[in-house]
């Protein structure tokens, strides 16, 4: 009788224990830019603590590095520059529903290789950034997405508004605008955004307009960016 019992709730013990999965607790990413003199890439992850992973409201801890090659020198265009960012955060998410407001903070380091006909140069710099983050769908049909961060390195200031309309379930498609700010730089950028699809079981996002800035010519950007939660 003790088998026969044994046998009989080894199924259920099974079945009950496929059921009961850890939540998504982290998420990889990736983006990758590019205008008429800049390339940009960029990797990292974001990890949740707590029991309830990343539904749930509570801290988070992330990681990004990314790379980027521009011409050394502007107007005219000579040399190559290859810039080297690393950025660690640590800060708390809330979720209430369909939203999450997110504020961090952390240190960056910056490296960066210069090189020229006449010179070659290296230099390395640390200092501190502040982000916030907003994701929200105060309506059936509607997204609102906003991203900000300032850092002490060079004063930088950065600024993404990007709402849309859906298409699809969890695809939306909508205008997008973004501003850079440095001591003697400012970019501004205006576009559409497709965020949402999945592919090869990632989450997508692609972005594509023109952008003004102050030392070139205005011009095309395109950006491309992946998730994927685990």
């Amino acid at each position: 009788m003790a088998v026969t019992a044994a046998l009989g709730s080894a199924p259920a013990a099974a079945d009950s224990a496929l059921l009961e999965r850890s939540p998504l607790s982290m998420v990889i990413f990736a983006s990758l830019e590019t205008d008429r003199s800049k390339s940009h890439g960029a990797v990292g992850f974001k990890r949740a603590f707590g029991q309830g992973g990343l539904d749930a409201s509570g801290f988070r801890l992330g990681l990004k590095w990314g790379e980027s090659i521009e011409p050394a020198e502007h107007s005219p265009a000579r040399g190559r520059m290859v810039k080297t960012e690393a950025h660690a955060w640590l800060g708390y998410e809330w979720r209430i529903g369909d939203l999450f407001v997110a504020l961090s903070a952390g240190p960056e380091l910056e490296a960066v290789f210069s090189e020229t006909r006449n010179r070659t140069s290296f230099s390395e710099r640390i200092g501190g950034r502040l982000q916030f983050d907003l994701w929200a769908t105060p309506l059936e049909n509607l997204l609102l997405q906003a991203n900000a961060y300032a850092a002490t390195l060079d004063q930088r200031f950065w600024l993404r508004l990007s709402p849309g309309w859906k298409l699809a379930p969890d695809l939306y498609l909508g205008p997008e605008i973004e501003f850079y700010r440095q001591q003697d730089y400012h970019k501004l950028r205006f576009g559409l955004h497709l965020t949402g699809f999945r592919l090869f079981g990632l989450n997508w996002r692609i972005a594509a307009g023109a952008q003004q800035t102050s030392d070139q010519p205005n011009a095309a950007y395109a950006t491309l960016g992946v998730h994927w939660k685990r």
